[in-house]
């Protein structure tokens, strides 16, 4: 068996690369926005690392529900790409960027007006909640900003434009850094705002991402500075067609991450040292696994560019090669994270800021998951490159939720509220009882191809034409 069908050959590698490697480099750039603060603040010390991480649950929840609308989106614009269907490109473009901006809207609105309550989901400590509320009333300023550069990001990816998002991306991780520095500690003739600080950074950088989007596309004349009619040229049958299969996603990303945020309750009402420790790993484990990420979204980008084509056998073949790329990239970077743990957890530690419950729980946390994320990253790579680029939402979604649910969440609660199982015993519960179900499930569904639903009439005609060849066969 040749090593190529799974591996990719030339003409897979030289496609992947091309539009894997500006995507990682991007998702790695966004998640040093986390990096940075958390590296910075965590010299405020453990408990103001804490507070900034329960707040940073709110905003990870709606970018969550913003990249499902866009994944939903990117089922219509790799496959309408493929066809170079412009109009329908511009017209998905335009329902996404009215449904995010409501949604980012409304996190805003609660963040903005009931920061205490947010913080409170996560931790009863008055001190977490009074330094968690300082810092998200500010930062919810951001959201409309990243909603909008994920959206139009997402557009120009799946239309094979990577390089501009990477570029954006630099430019707003520099500012975020230097803003950062300044603010935060008082330099650079900047007040020192200390943590208040590290929020208005974030809300500076982000609101720069769309404006340089704008201001490059309208030079470059792309996709984004279409006729502005084109947009909103969408009736109630466009919108019931693009509802159906982004909805599901949103659900999915939304119900996760709200599961996910369960989980966190957990962990940080076992003690906010635990918790700053779990939020030193995912830090890492953010920017870490970016080249994961670029894998995945060159999968929808590959995967849904054939279906929309009509060219299934070829999509079956890229399929096939994401699906061993991704995991395998995964244990590779996770045995590197592993192998570099004292110098990364470093980082974060200057002096005493941080405890020795902190530390010691990072370090932990960091081999048990870098581990385990070959097994996250089968139903990843599954749910999120293969299945939404072939045009199925729904069965990832009943596979994700369910996994988390009806089996992860009340075992987790189990472990920890009954059994009252150690710290790390309970986290490994929660990581386990999500992934294992779902590899089983989400590899059964990719075998079976019912994840092959085109939306474009090339792709509805070639999936007929290999259906035809293999009763043959």
């Amino acid at each position: 068996m040749r090593l190529s069908k799974y591996l990719g050959d030339r003409d897979f590698w030289r496609v992947a690369k091309r539009l894997a490697l500006p995507i990682a480099l991007q998702n790695m750039l966004t998640s040093s926005f986390v990096l940075v603060d958390t590296l910075m603040v965590s010299r405020l010390g453990d408990l103001t690392l804490s507070s900034v991480g329960m707040a940073g649950q709110w905003a990870w929840f709606a970018s969550l529900l913003a990249f499902g609308l866009c994944s939903g989106m990117s089922v219509f614009v790799a496959q309408y790409w493929g066809v170079r269907d412009f109009k329908g490109i511009r017209r998905v473009y335009g329902i996404a960027l009215l449904t995010g901006l409501l949604v980012s809207l409304t996190f805003f609105a609660i963040a903005f007006f009931a920061p205490e309550g947010v913080i409170r989901l996560f931790n009863k400590d008055p001190d977490v909640i009074r330094q968690g509320s300082r810092y998200l009333k500010i930062a919810c300023w951001s959201y409309p900003a990243s909603t909008l550069t994920l959206v139009m990001s997402t557009v120009l990816r799946n239309t094979e434009r990577v390089k501009l998002p990477l570029y954006v991306s630099i430019v707003t991780t520099i500012t975020n850094a230097i803003v950062n520095y300044g603010l935060i500690f008082g330099k650079l003739g900047l007040p020192q705002l200390g943590v208040a600080g590290a929020a208005v950074a974030t809300c500076v950088s982000a609101w720069l991402g769309p404006v340089l989007i704008l201001i490059v596309s309208a030079f470059q004349k792309n996709l984004l500075m279409g006729d502005i009619r084109e947009l909103f040229a969408f009736g109630p049958r466009n919108l019931a067609r693009f509802y159906k299969k982004a909805v599901p996603v949103m659900l999915n990303e939304g119900l996760w991450s709200f599961g996910i945020l369960a989980l966190n309750m957990i962990y940080s009402n076992m003690g906010y040292e635990y918790y700053a420790g779990v939020t030193i790993f995912k830090t890492i484990n953010d920017v870490a696994f970016s080249f994961c990420a670029g894998l995945g979204n060159a999968c929808v980008i590959m995967v849904g560019k054939s279906v929309g084509q009509g060219k299934i056998s070829r999509a079956l073949s890229d399929s096939w090669r994401f699906t061993v790329l991704v995991p395998l990239t995964a244990l590779l970077i996770g045995l590197v994270c592993i192998f570099f743990r004292e110098p990364l957890v470093s980082l974060f530690a200057a002096g005493d800021n941080l405890s020795e419950l902190t530390l010691a729980t990072a370090y932990m946390v960091i081999i048990f998951c870098s581990l385990e994320y070959v097994l996250r990253n089968i139903p990843y790579v599954q749910v999120v490159g293969v299945f939404r680029s072939g045009g199925d939402t729904l069965m990832g979604m009943i596979m994700d939720i369910g996994s988390l649910w009806l089996v992860a969440i009340p075992l987790t609660f189990v472990a920890a509220n009954v059994w009252k199982l150690p710290f790390m015993s309970v986290l490994m519960v929660a990581y386990l009882a999500e992934d294992v179900p779902k590899c089983i499930l989400c590899l059964w569904h990719f075998i079976s191809l019912r994840w092959l639903k085109p939306v474009t009439e090339e792709g509805k005609l070639g999936l007929a034409e290999f259906k035809k060849e293999k009763k043959k066969s």
